[in-house]
């Protein structure tokens, strides 16, 4: 191989091309995606300096797009008592300035807005009760959902009325707003994991009869008017994105089909990517975890529904990313856990893959200390 094409080869690696949706351009396809920190210690819902360290310090170590965590649109929406939120004015100015440093690390800021339901109000390392409901008295509340069906060794949720359904609605819709006052210049909606939205999604979490369960049609119903409320409240300018469960691994509950045909209804409905992940709606299942043991579903919601999509999960080493990218199995990776470890993957992935130190995303004051090439 001469000079001229091993220069080819390091100027098209492909997890260092940026990526334009809608009015917005990520450096690269390497993001990081939301991960719960359980640190919002005030439980006001508010992000602290361990966020703005957190996340800022992700955006330095070169990643293109950073997506806060699991935020709340309403307090019984959240999944702990010490997750963040916007469902109060106040808690944007508390956001303003961590999403000020990521934009000017250089990353792209997003912020992803979700409701618990019948798996919030639990407890994590920062509150106690971990795998189980917190009581009232110590700061829990009472839990919601589609159908009154608790999940696994958590307290039974309340049925939401179709009243309460539109009310929620309105709260995506305001959070939506408040993220767009924050300076975030893209949104997540949280459709998987077992969470709210993806519970009226799964025909095991949702007996519903009224309009918001029976079919597919009925239970996409309330996902489908958070996003045409969100893109209704934010500028055309903004990427809108839906994180979905394209399986959750149970016979009979929601599958890759269902999740196909729902993403070709978000894409007419002003969705601009598909973020693919697995599982976490029902307990007690059996999930092949293994390298890239999602990245299937994300191949083929990007091929049958004709929209861009993100891979994750066990994704931890440059070259296993870039072979996803090179082989059109998603638009971009995500890299969570290892990020956790490392928040200068980017970096390194840049170093290993034979990026120029000139065009790999170094902070000016980090390339004395850039890493070495293999």
């Amino acid at each position: 191989m001469n000079a001229d094409t091993k220069k080819r080869k390091k100027d098209t690696v492909r997890l260092f091309e940026p990526i334009t949706l809608r009015g917005v351009t990520a450096r690269n396809r390497i993001w990081l995606p939301p991960m719960d920190t359980y640190s919002a210690v005030n439980r006001d819902g508010k992000p602290t300096p361990f966020h703005y360290q957190h996340y800022v310090s992700r955006a330095m170590g070169g990643f293109g797009l950073i997506i806060a965590e699991t935020t709340a649109v309403t307090p019984e929406g959240r999944i702990s008592p010490c997750d963040v939120g916007l469902w109060d004015d106040e808690q944007v100015a508390a956001w303003h300035w961590i999403v000020d440093g990521i934009k000017a690390a250089g990353a792209v800021a997003a912020v992803q807005l979700n409701h618990a339901g019948r798996k919030g109000s639990t407890g994590c390392f920062s509150v106690g009760y971990e795998g189980k409901s917190v009581p009232v008295e110590d700061g829990g509340w009472q839990t919601v959902a589609p159908s009154p069906i608790a999940y696994r060794g958590l307290a039974d949720p309340r049925e939401l009325s179709v009243d309460d359904i539109h009310g929620l609605v309105g709260a995506f819709r305001a959070a939506a707003q408040r993220a767009v006052w924050a300076g975030f210049e893209a949104i997540e909606i949280h459709a998987a994991h077992g969470y709210l939205i993806s519970q009226f999604l799964d025909p095991l979490c949702n007996e519903r009869t009224d309009e918001y369960g029976g079919n597919l049609e009925g239970r996409m119903r309330f996902l489908i008017e958070v996003a045409d409320a969100i893109r209704e409240v934010i500028p055309d300018s903004m990427p809108l994105f839906v994180r979905i469960s394209a399986t959750d691994w149970a016979a009979g509950g929601w599958d890759l089909d269902q999740t196909v045909d729902t993403a070709c209804v978000l894409k007419r409905h002003g969705v601009d990517l598909i973020d693919v992940s697995t599982g976490g709606i029902i307990a007690d299942v059996t999930v092949p975890v293994k390298a890239n043991y999602q990245v299937p579903f994300s191949d083929q919601v990007r091929e049958r529904a004709d929209v861009p999509t993100t891979a994750v999960g066990l994704i931890t080493k440059p070259k296993q990313a870039e072979k996803i990218l090179r082989s059109g199995q998603a638009d971009a990776i995500e890299i969570g856990r290892a990020a956790l470890r490392d928040p200068y993957w980017p970096l390194r992935a840049a170093a290993k893959l034979g990026v120029p130190v000139a065009k790999a995303p170094y902070q000016p004051a980090y390339l004395r200390g850039a890493f070495p090439q293999d």
